[in-house]
């Protein structure tokens, strides 16, 4: 009898807790979702990169555990069943009270946050579209396991299952709509490949401003900078890169495969020129906006002009 009692608290701990999991992992994706589907102009990139992760986390973490959710919650509703006094023991009758009594201030204190974040000035239908997930979601949660306390579903068991079913549905839609939402892993590749270049340029344009320092004067070719060793290179499968002089100053030119995600951060530094130590100024220097395909930066070196102290 103990072990039984001891198996039952143990498989309705685990399903408490891939539940837990499965709810804010499923409000994550949802708020995302909701996010990127409604932008608002206060927003940046950070905000629109920021949701994109989130929903790569929820599908991530709802693939994994709502089905463990279900195994051991069905396993646990089994096991009630064989039993002959079909009910909790009352440690487990305990453990599902506590659980209602978190999962209400939780409901109530996200009501606050999405309410405060109206406040703040989140757009309405954000924030329409937020409680009414959060509502559904939390509040499915809340009366099923209030009314598991009373014993409701073991009587029902055809009923509890059209209730999983009705929520499997509302998950499996919520992957879809995520899915839709979020790029491919193949996109996200291309894309951590374009920053990571962009990070590369940065590099070559740093050695070459040091070389300026150093000789006063534009390096002929990279191998001048990197003393014929390149420890920099495109990636496999993009075409390599060029450094060439010009008139003015020098470009860098790499390969990319989509447009710069982040032309609305930093402005105001971009328009900076990158200031060397021998009075010369790269203009330019710090805008790395870029569309598709075989890109060149275009820098332009010139003297710095001082305004003489009267």
């Amino acid at each position: 009898m103990e072990n039984n009692t001891a198996k039952n608290f143990v498989l309705q701990l685990g399903s408490l807790i891939t539940l837990y999991l499965s709810v804010s992992f499923l409000l994550v994706l949802l708020f995302s979702v909701i996010n990127l589907l409604y932008p608002d102009a206060t927003e940046g990139y950070y905000h629109v990169e920021s949701a994109s992760e989130s929903v790569r986390v929820g599908i991530a973490m709802l693939v994994v555990f709502f089905p463990v959710y279900l195994v051991l919650t069905r396993k646990v509703n089994n096991f009630r069943r064989e039993e002959t006094s079909h009910s909790y023991s009352g440690l487990t009758k305990w453990l599902i009270y506590l659980s209602l009594l978190i999962g209400g201030g939780v409901l109530l204190g996200d009501f606050v946050a999405i309410i405060l974040a109206f406040l703040n000035g989140e757009l309405t239908t954000r924030f329409v579209l937020k409680a009414g997930a959060l509502l559904v979601i939390v509040g499915a949660a809340f009366y099923y396991y209030l009314q598991d306390a009373r014993g409701y579903w073991l009587k029902r068991e055809k009923m509890s299952l059209n209730y999983a079913i009705g929520m499997s549905i509302i998950v499996i839609a919520s992957l879809i709509l995520g899915f839709s939402h979020t790029e491919t892993p193949t996109e996200v590749r291309e894309m951590k490949i374009d920053d990571r270049q962009v990070q590369d340029l940065r590099n070559i344009q740093y050695r070459i401003s040091d070389y300026m320092s150093a000789n006063n004067e534009l390096p002929e070719t990279l191998d001048d900078i990197f003393g014929g060793v390149k420890t920099v290179e495109a990636s496999e499968g993009r075409k390599a890169y060029t450094y060439e002089t010009t008139e003015g100053g020098f470009n860098l030119c790499a390969d990319f495969a989509y447009p710069s995600q982040n032309t609305d951060r930093m402005h105001f530094s971009m328009a900076e020129p990158m200031r060397l130590g021998n009075e010369m100024q790269i203009k330019g220097g710090n805008n790395w906006d870029h569309e598709e395909g075989y890109v060149c930066f275009e820098r332009v070196v010139s003297k710095v002009e001082r305004t003489k102290k009267e």
